[in-house]
């Protein structure tokens, strides 16, 4: 464990407002300020990972949160093409989809994410899943430094 915690940069990939706002709300409830960056497809995640067009200034993440069932390009094809990268696959990817899935869970262990975790429907029980995430990510493991 970590003595003092330090914010963390995390990507969140994710299609769903509903979604988005309840992981801000987790995030914003949680002790630590993280800085979540939000992105809404595939093809955007890739490029924010990139520094390419719009995101030529975005930070590099400390951790990824990826939805599969996204817009343009979905959640495999994004995994997939950040753990071929040489510059993004030491980023650790948390798989948080609504896909039950088993295929969906072998295919993306097979592409090296680092955690699968089926989003629950109840609000609370959300809340309580993505700041598990986030605890284990800050307090419990230790990330790459940059």
């Amino acid at each position: 464990m970590t003595e003092a915690r330090k914010p963390i940069d995390v990507l969140l990939v994710e299609d769903d407002p509903g979604d988005v706002l309840m992981t801000r709300e987790a995030f914003a409830d949680h002790k630590v300020a993280n800085r979540l960056s939000v992105v809404s497809d595939g093809v955007s995640a890739l490029e924010f990972l990139r520094k390419e067009g719009e995101h030529v200034d975005a930070p590099t993440p400390d951790l990824i949160l990826l939805d599969l069932n996204l817009p343009r390009m979905d959640g495999r094809e994004v995994l997939e093409a950040l753990k071929a990268d040489d510059r993004l696959r030491a980023i650790p990817v948390v798989v948080l989809t609504t896909s039950e899935a088993e295929e969906d869970v072998v295919r993306s262990y097979s592409l090296h994410a680092n955690a699968y975790v089926t989003k629950p429907v109840d609000f609370d029980r959300f809340i309580d899943v993505v700041r598990q995430i986030d605890e284990f990510f800050v307090e419990v493991v230790r990330l790459p430094s940059r």
